[in-house]
């Protein structure tokens, strides 16, 4: 349901829904920021700038429009009325700025739901306006339903059963901008991977709005070891020299999400990377994939064994390439994205 007040320049929208989860597991799903891209299509990266327990600041890059942009917003928490109230610190046109809150208030049913919007556009355009409210609605829709979904998986499974991370490392004695070079440059991958069939790559140069990123959008088409060919597809944030954030945006089963980085550190000698990996696990499809009597335990492990499997691989080929003096480029897999069949 939504509800609107308006005055001159500014506006007011509340959107609602009732859940059979607990008001804390909804909370809960909305405080850990970090792993929105996991729960929210159009999130692809979440950062915590600063934090001091009641409030916190955050970076945000998410699509919007379609288009990868990036904000900082201050959050400030009532853990006991289930409440988290945000603002955006400087909103971009059309937007002159916004701010808003969560609640979550008991019922006999479960739990009410309120995600509420107060904003201004930077104009005084009735389309603009149009535009931004529309786009609200639809945005503000979806976020309210993912919340609903996640806090009810939540209740029934617990969310750390489901949503988990871990990291693979290597040393490399190489230059960083060489590692750099052979992860961010995704259009070579057919002529360096074997197993990459197909590969359509866009990518935008970095831009203030972008937080000083260049987004890529690909589309890849692997080989399996049985022959079969599949796609993926994924957004990536690349900052120069220094790491390479991923989401895909259509996980394979049994993922809800799958996000990750990879992260250089350089040293005397060469270079530390690290792939991490953040993923989400579907709990209507790990009986279909890993068998009748499988945990969401084993289907970590299980999980953790194949992505980080390529993960491994892929650290194991950009060393190759890069301690290599000379000659052709080394071949590996690419982050992890090719799913995990």
């Amino acid at each position: 349901m939504t509800t609107t007040a308006d005055t001159t320049a500014r506006h007011q929208v509340e959107h609602t829904a009732s859940t059979s989860a607990s008001a804390s597991a909804g909370y809960a799903v909305v405080a850990e920021v970090t792993r929105w891209p996991l729960f929210f299509d159009p999130c692809l990266h979440a950062e915590v700038l600063e934090s001091d327990g009641p409030s916190e600041r955050i970076r945000l890059w998410a699509l919007v429009g379609g288009e990868a942009r990036s904000w900082t917003s201050r959050r400030r928490f009532d853990r006991g009325l289930h409440r988290i109230d945000f603002r955006q610190e400087q909103s971009t046109p059309p937007l002159a700025w916004m701010g808003g809150y969560w609640r979550f208030e008991p019922d006999t049913e479960g739990t009410r739901m309120v995600l509420g919007h107060e904003w201004a556009s930077a104009t005084d355009s009735a389309e603009a306006e149009e535009w931004i409210g529309q786009a609200l609605d639809r945005n503000s829709t979806a976020e309210i339903a993912a919340v609903r979904d996640w806090a009810e998986r939540s209740d029934a499974w617990g969310l750390d059963e489901l949503v988990f991370d871990f990291t693979d490392t290597v040393e490399i004695a190489a230059p960083a901008a060489v590692v750099y070079d052979f992860l961010n440059r995704a259009d070579l991958w057919p002529q360096r991977l074997p197993h990459v069939a197909r590969l359509d790559l866009t990518t935008t140069p970095a831009s203030g709005t972008t937080a000083g990123a260049d987004v890529q959008t690909m589309e890849m088409d692997t080989r399996a070891g049985d022959g079969t060919v599949h796609t993926t597809r994924s957004v990536r944030l690349c900052f120069e020299g220094r790491r390479i954030v991923y989401k895909q945006t259509a996980p394979p089963r049994p993922l809800l999400g799958h996000s990750g980085e990879w992260v250089l550190e350089p040293h005397d000698g060469g270079v530390t990377v690290t792939a991490r990996h953040h993923v989400a696990l579907d709990p209507d499809a790990l009986a279909s994939w890993f068998g009748e009597d499988v945990t969401p335990g084993a289907a970590r492990t299980r999980v953790r064994e194949i992505l980080g499997g390529n993960s491994r691989r892929t650290l194991e080929q950009a060393r190759a390439h890069a301690e290599r003096p000379a000659g052709p480029s080394a071949g590996g897999e690419a982050e992890g994205e090719e799913g995990v069949a």
